[in-house]
């Protein structure tokens, strides 16, 4: 296949003589994050003898395990990850559930007295890690009916670990059903009353796990999270938490990096100010990229996996429109791509461009089906629908660069899987579909589109009214994590058959981890809520989720007086530390911002050291609660 053959490809969109040239439009928002914004990002510095003297002491923690007991060892790796470390000690967290997996029975599984806390702690790390665990360690808990224990409700604790780990399930395990559908009613129903004996840290946990599993999550924002929260533990061990805020806020500074140079690149392609019927959204992309690899060794493949994703938008909204507007995308596509498998080629020596040339001609492919539909005004059937919309939702051509980017070993028989479809691309992009759908077909319809997985199944089906049909794509997209959680035997060690790396599985199951985060609130790529306008509401407001989300995982840093940043300042001064941010608005001016948040000038100018009153901007961030 031809390098030439890329463009051509994805040009088939002008081959549509048969189709009116119909210009529509989403009426899609500018970006709130402006490019002077994105480049005024700071970079700290951080002294390294403390940071290697941290990690020592944690890889210690986990691989002494003379004296710990078995529950000590679970409990500290699940902080571990759980805090966001999980990637600083793969190698020891491994070793150290190798030897709780030798001997599983006798540690957990003790008639006398069994901790459903520790059974099902055990089973989920187990399982996310790759080993073979039975859904029956949970059989003791059951009954002679084969029902949970009434009993266990007291448990509080126990029960929050039994629901996160009934996530871990594969299809026709149906203990692990019935153990999700026993805890979800009984930690809905909490009574207030248990605050006193479980204290509201605990109550703060369950209502966060019912609101997304910790398997569903975004990593890098449940890091945030639990930081937080494990401050608040009596029994947090201080040491483990100091390195934890400091690698979270060290690895940020890898992100302000990346994130400066793809608004750069963005900036200099022009295609948001040539195309402005299209989606503005490299922040969010990026924001998906952080989703998908987080870990702060790979700068190149989150930058790549960004431009991939910036230009699968702008596409994507050429189709939508009908527009000709095709040369400038196509070729910042070409130019793109191909430079991307030139690098391949020169690393490993395998050319690589037919493989995304395919992935590329197959999406584009199938942006035309829909907008045949659309022309046509023609409502596919169900499956109709799903066989076209797993491919034009994009996961395939994002995971097929994910495989080159990673610069690993490239494998013959991971080819073949890449070309053929292999599951582990069909269940994540099935899942970031669906989650889409669930998010955007209200809006879809109103725009103009005639297929949308609700639209599709209410035609010609039993599926009749909104509801049953949402309810319906909702178990689609819980049968399709079962399925994945199979096949890709989560983070590592599933299978000596399996052609793809565990680095590869992650990203792969981290992609339907981000589409469920990005579309939980709503449409957060298409249409990311807007900035509020009411400085003393600033990021607080629900309706504010996608931005708020952003800033937490991009921008601001985590308090914390042992993160000892390197400043030109003498060792004794402070360095600010910001809570909370607004955007600036037009007319604002540093003194209508001290008088809006009822400031102390002094303050004010201690948490924004480097803020130049004269030549602020719309759009830029000032911080308004924060600490020296």
């Amino acid at each position: 296949m031809s390098t030439l053959s890329l463009a051509s490809s994805c040009s088939i969109a002008t081959q549509t003589s048969d189709m009116d040239v119909k210009t529509r439009t989403a009426d899609y928002k500018p970006s709130i994050w402006s490019y002077e914004f994105l480049q005024s990002l700071q970079e700290e510095l951080y002294e390294d003898d403390r940071w290697t003297s941290l990690e020592e002491d944690v890889k210690h923690m986990i691989d002494y395990d003379d004296v710990k007991s078995v529950k000590t060892t679970l409990e500290l790796i699940d902080d571990i990850q759980r805090l966001g470390l999980g990637h600083r000690f793969e190698a020891s967290i491994t070793g150290a559930l190798d030897r709780i997996m030798k001997n599983l029975d006798d540690q957990i599984t003790d008639e006398d007295t069994p901790s459903l806390h520790l059974t099902a702690l055990s089973f989920r790390l187990l399982r996310q890690h790759g080993f073979q665990v039975s859904q029956d360690v949970f059989k003791i808990f059951t009954d002679c009916d084969g029902s949970f224990k009434d009993c266990l409700c007291k448990d509080v604790k126990g029960m929050l670990s039994l629901y996160e780990a009934s996530f871990l399930g594969f299809e026709g395990e149906t203990r692990l059903d019935e153990a999700l559908a026993f805890t979800s009613m009984h930690l809905k129903n909490l009574s207030c009353r248990l605050l006193d004996t479980h204290g509201r840290n605990v109550l703060e946990q369950v209502s966060h796990a019912l609101e997304m599993p910790l398997h569903h999550r975004m990593q890098r924002l449940e890091a945030r999270w639990y930081i937080e929260v494990y401050n608040k533990r009596q029994d947090a061990n201080q040491m483990l938490l100091e390195f934890a805020k400091l690698d979270y806020n060290v690895v940020q500074q890898t992100y302000k990096s990346d994130l400066k140079d793809l608004s750069r690149w963005w900036k200099n392609m022009g295609l948001a100010k040539k195309l402005s019927f299209s989606r503005d959204r490299v922040m969010e992309c990026f924001f998906w990229s952080v989703g998908i690899v987080s870990e702060p060794q790979f700068s190149n493949l989150r930058k790549g996996i960004t431009k991939v994703s910036a230009l699968i938008c702008t596409i994507d909204d050429v189709y939508d429109v009908y527009d000709y507007q095709l040369e400038l995308s196509f070729l910042a596509l070409y130019n793109t791509v191909n430079e991307m498998a030139y690098e391949t080629l020169k690393e490993q020596g395998v050319d690589v461009l037919p493989y995304l040339t395919k992935a590329w001609t197959d999406m584009c492919k199938a942006f035309l089906r829909e907008a045949e539909w659309r022309h046509n005004e023609y409502t596919p059937t169900f499956e109709e629908y799903i066989a076209n919309a797993w491919i034009s939702v994009s996961g395939v051509v994002i995971l097929v660069h994910i495989y080159f980017l990673l610069n690993q070993n490239i494998s013959g028989g991971a080819l073949q899987c890449l070309e053929n479809h292999h599951d582990l691309l069909r269940w994540p992009s099935l899942i970031f579909r669906l989650s889409n759908d669930l998010a955007t077909s209200e809006a879809e319809l109103e725009r103009g589109e005639t297929a949308t997985s609700i639209s599709c199944l209410q035609r010609g089906s039993s599926v009749c009214d909104v509801e049953s049909a949402r309810k319906y794509i909702s178990n689609l997209v819980d049968n399709s994590w079962k399925k994945m959680n199979k096949d890709g035997q989560l983070f590592g060690a599933s299978s000596a058959s399996s052609p793809f790396t565990k680095e590869f599985e992650a990203a792969a199951t981290n992609l339907a981890r981000i589409a469920q985060c990005i579309y939980q609130y709503g449409d957060g790529i298409s249409a990311p809520d807007k900035i509020v306008k009411n400085p003393k509401m600033a990021l607080a407001m629900p309706n504010n989720k996608v931005a708020m989300l952003l800033v937490l995982c991009l921008v601001l840093m985590i308090s914390s007086t042992d993160s000892r940043q390197l400043g030109t300042g003498s060792a004794g001064n402070g360095k600010p530390s910001c809570d909370t941010v607004y955007s600036v608005q037009p007319a604002d001016s540093c003194t209508s911002v001290i008088e809006a948040f009822a400031l102390d000038s002094d303050f004010f100018f201690s948490i924004n050291p480097n803020i130049n009153c004269n030549a602020i901007f719309v759009d830029q961030w000032l911080c308004v609660d924060g600490s020296v």
